[in-house]
Parts: structure tokens; C-alpha cells; sequence
């Protein structure tokens, strides 16, 4: 066992420099709870210091994947929850695209637009809220040369409503072009628009390039965004984890829930609606349902949902940032139960063996460029 917080929003209303208060659980291993300032990290080798688990924002303003293809004031209320509360918890990373609920990917709202309207209104409000924006670069085959990312970059600047972003990286690696990428990354850092830079869908080779062709010009990698949860561990077997580990560069973890699957809210009865019922079928539905069995039995030792669990699990990698998504205020609220505590090293174990033995899905084939 270990500690864990008496409240579900653990640092829900505390201020940046109050210490948090917890109640010990068990054990000789537990580990020692620190103050919220402890609670953030480094990006890499960058200076850009993000809280532990971010927030992603591919779902607001989409209609190509999620929200069942409409949007609707009710959902834009919803959004707006999923980001005040976030702020409220002390979640303070944001991450968007410049594609997310764009035109090129037939959405209903920029997912840009959106956050900048969001952060506007809260700071409106709470002049002193500091927020880390990340957005991303996308590596269309028709963008060549350095000059494709800075023009991107200034685009995505003006929808966001702000002057530079903390993260701006590329979304995946190009069919051709990605020295010149790299280089508007660079550019982009020297030019004072962004403090930090990374890259997505990166293999251990083209990571490794990044890495030197950045580090030649004293800028460096902060990060590699890629597919990351406990049935999605491509990046334990293909190198990529070892590599950024070695490297200095932070695994930024998207769909770190497998988009839903492993919250236990979905059902060989109950499959996701929309894209994702092609993805996690009702047979796949059903293999997974041992390892969700034992999710929630190992939740219920701690009092943590098996969304908690699966996000503490990835953080126990070490050198991870999970950047679940949320789509309402509720959830929002529930990953700060991620956070303040720390599976053991045999639950890490046992749950990544059962994990193992199911087939896992099919990832953005970009990866493998």
C-alpha cells in the first residue's frame, strides 16, 4: 500500500505554495508525499517546469472522432468545466494541435481557438493563473522548409490569442522535410515564440537525430509525445522509452486510458460509441476484462478509480507525463487522485504481465516513419 489524500482533489483550491496535507494508508514502502511544487517536473533538459499529469485537448471542438460528431453549447459548457476545473486542481499543462476540431480535420471549432478563449476568461478572472500551453506543428505533405513552421507557429499564436506558447512541437514526423522541421523548431525557440520544443510519434532513430541536430545549435529536446498506456507499451519495445530516458527527454504520454478502455466505464455490452467502438470492439472488450477486474480490486485497496490507477501506473515509469484528456469537469477533477501516491513495485509488475497477454491495438502508423 501507500499514502494517498484524504480529498479527491487532492490540491483542489490550494494555493501554488501551500504544502499538501496527506494521511498514511500502509506500508514501509510508502512513498513520501511532497508539496505541489514538487509535483512538477522539468521538460528534458529545457527550462520549462509542467505540473506531473497534463490535461489534452483533442476532444474540444472535435467532430471528426469525438463528441459523436456534433457540437453543441452543451458540450462547449462542458469544455470550459474540464478546463477551470483542471486550474482549480492545479493542473496547469495544456495540450493542443493546431488540427485538433480544424478545418483539415473536419471539426466543428478549433481546438486552439477554444483554449485561448478559455484562458482569456480565466485570467479575466484570476489575473495571476499561470498556464503552460503546448500546440503542435502538423507535417502536411504540401509544408517544406524551416519558414512551414514558423508560419504554422504564428497561425496557431493568433488563434490561441498569446504572444509565445511554452511546447510547440511537431505533430508527427514528415514523408520528407523533417531536417528543415527541426530547423523552424530551432528558429522558433531563438526567434523568443516558444520556450520549449519537442517532437511526436518520434521512433528511437529520428529521436535520436532530433536530438543531435538540436543539441548542435545548444537547443535542447524536451520532449516526445507519443502512444503510452498500459495496453499500448510500444514505447517499452521499440526503444523509444530507453532512448528519451537516456537522452534527458520527457515521454509526453497521450491517450494514457487508451482512449476510455481502461476506466472500466465500457463493456463487451457497452462498447465506446463512434471511431473508437472499431478500435475497442466487444471482443476486445472482453480479452481486457481480467486485467480491468484486477484494476479496480487493486483501486479499491486505495480508494482510487481504475482511471487513478492506470495514470499512477504510467508515472511510476518515471520520466512520464500523461496528458489524459477530459471532456467535462468531472473528469478533470478525478485525475487529481492520479497523483500523491504510488503503486507498488509489485502491482506495477503484476499489472504490465497481465496487460502482456492481450493483443494490443493498432497505434498511429506515423510511428513507424
Amino acid at each position: 500500500m501507500a499514502l494517498h489524500f484524504s480529498s479527491a482533489c487532492f490540491f483542489c483550491g490550494l494555493s501554488k505554495r501551500k504544502t499538501l496535507r496527506a494521511r498514511a494508508v500502509a506500508s514501509d514502502d510508502a512513498i513520501a508525499v511532497k508539496s505541489d511544487e514538487d509535483e512538477k517536473l522539468k521538460l528534458g533538459g529545457s527550462d520549462l517546469t509542467v505540473t506531473r499529469l497534463g490535461i489534452g485537448a483533442w476532444s474540444w471542438g472535435d467532430t471528426s472522432y469525438w463528441n459523436n460528431f456534433e457540437w453543441d453549447d452543451r458540450k462547449m459548457k462542458a469544455a470550459k468545466g474540464a478546463f477551470d476545473t483542471s486550474i482549480d486542481c492545479g493542473f496547469t499543462f495544456f495540450d493542443t494541435a493546431e488540427v485538433y476540431g480544424s478545418r483539415v480535420s473536419f471539426g466543428a471549432i478549433n481546438s486552439e481557438t477554444l483554449l485561448g478563449r478559455f484562458i482569456k476568461e480565466r485570467k479575466e478572472r484570476t489575473p495571476e493563473v499561470e498556464v503552460a500551453v503546448a500546440t503542435k506543428f502538423a507535417a502536411l505533405p504540401w509544408r517544406l522548409g524551416r519558414q512551414s513552421v514558423l508560419t504554422a507557429l504564428k497561425d496557431s499564436l493568433s488563434r490561441l490569442g498569446l504572444s509565445s506558447v511554452d511546447l510547440y512541437q511537431l505533430h508527427w514526423p514528415g514523408i520528407w522535410g523533417n531536417e528543415g522541421y527541426i530547423d523552424g523548431l530551432g528558429d522558433a525557440v531563438e526567434q523568443g515564440l516558444v520556450k520549449a520544443v519537442g517532437v511526436c510519434n518520434y521512433s528511437e532513430k529520428r529521436l535520436r537525430g532530433a536530438y543531435e541536430q538540436l543539441k548542435n545549435r545548444g537547443i535542447p529536446l524536451a520532449s516526445n509525445q507519443v502512444n503510452y498506456s498500459l495496453i499500448y507499451r510500444a514505447p517499452e519495445e521499440n526503444g523509444v522509452k530507453a532512448a528519451c530516458d537516456e537522452l534527458g527527454v520527457t515521454l509526453i504520454a497521450y491517450s494514457p486510458i487508451a482512449q476510455g478502455a481502461l476506466t472500466g466505464k465500457y463493456t463487451p455490452e457497452n462498447p465506446p460509441s463512434g471511431p473508437r467502438g472499431r478500435i475497442y470492439t466487444p471482443e476486445f472488450l472482453m480479452k481486457l476484462q481480467p486485467l480491468i477486474n484486477r484494476i479496480q480490486e487493486i483501486g479499491e485497496a486505495y480508494t482510487k478509480t481504475p482511471t487513478q490507477v492506470v495514470l499512477n501506473w504510467l508515472i511510476a515509469q518515471e520520466n512520464v507525463v500523461p496528458i489524459p484528456g477530459a471532456k467535462n469537469a468531472e473528469q478533470a477533477k478525478e485525475f487529481t487522485g492520479a497523483l500523491g501516491w504510488r503503486l507498488t513495485n509489485e502491482e506495477i509488475d503484476e499489472l504490465r504481465s497481465l496487460a502482456s497477454e492481450i493483443r494490443p491495438v493498432i497505434g498511429f502508423p506515423v510511428e513507424k516513419l
